[in-house]
């Protein structure tokens, strides 16, 4: 299966289910693949995000900062180049953390005709009418209204948000919930095995809302549940 195929079918998984789902199936921990509660989505309703990570690191926020766009140039350009989605994640380095804004409805367009499908970052974002206009997803800790000259400095190079490290070529997956990388050990079987995550679930929540069973009678039918479909560390 292509890369690009592989990235459109797990866009119909939210990103708990995922989540969850590399959990019970692979080895990598936890805490390694998902973001902290703080990056969050600002146009939820566009539904889950995938994509190929690049990363870079901007300034937005420092006084009489200087502009310096020549290092974005060049990764439009890279994006453009990529066959699959790219997701765009962005680590701001100013001095002033609060008044850091990455991207509004403008170079949301630049980004989209280049191939991007959202941005995740630790700084805001603004014109999010205008983000859900072209769509373009945007994972963030919240809105900002302006910013100061943007000086662009590494791209390519590992970052860290909300308390993981990306590197450019990471599987992004998000949605209104969160945002986690997917580990590539497990990202070609992650179709199949997220479909009996979900089967699982359903199963597992009748149980769990059963009204005649004790609540060690639901974790001992769940956990012959999950024996059941199969799912487990491999």
């Amino acid at each position: 299966m292509s890369l690009t195929n592989l990235l459109f079918q797990l866009r119909e998984f939210d990103t708990a289910l995922i989540a969850n789902t590399i959990a019970y199936t692979d080895n990598t921990p936890p805490h390694e693949y998902y973001m902290e509660g703080s990056i969050q989505s600002v146009t939820p309703s566009l539904g889950p995000t995938v994509g190929i990570a690049m990363t870079c690191e901007l300034d937005s926020s420092t006084p009489h900062n200087r502009e310096n766009p020549e290092p974005y140039l060049r990764q439009l350009d890279q994006i453009c180049q990529t066959q699959e989605p790219v997701v765009w994640v962005v680590k701001t380095v100013g001095t002033r953390p609060d008044h850091e804004c990455v991207v509004g409805d403008g170079m949301a367009k630049i980004l989209d005709g280049a191939g991007c499908v959202g941005v995740v970052t630790d700084g805001g974002v603004r014109d999010v009418a205008g983000l859900l206009s072209i769509p373009f997803a945007a994972y963030c800790k919240g809105k900002t209204i302006h910013h100061c000259a943007l000086n662009f400095g590494k791209i390519n190079e590992p970052v860290e948000i909300g308390g993981i490290t990306i590197r450019t070529g990471d599987v992004i997956h998000a949605n209104d919930e969160g945002v986690i990388r997917i580990p590539p050990g497990c990202l070609e079987s992650l179709p199949s095995l997220a479909l009996k995550m979900r089967s699982f679930e359903q199963d597992a929540h009748r149980f769990l809302r059963q009204t005649d069973l004790s609540p060690r009678q639901k974790s001992q039918r769940v956990s012959q549940l999950f024996g059941e479909y199969g799912l487990g560390k491999r």
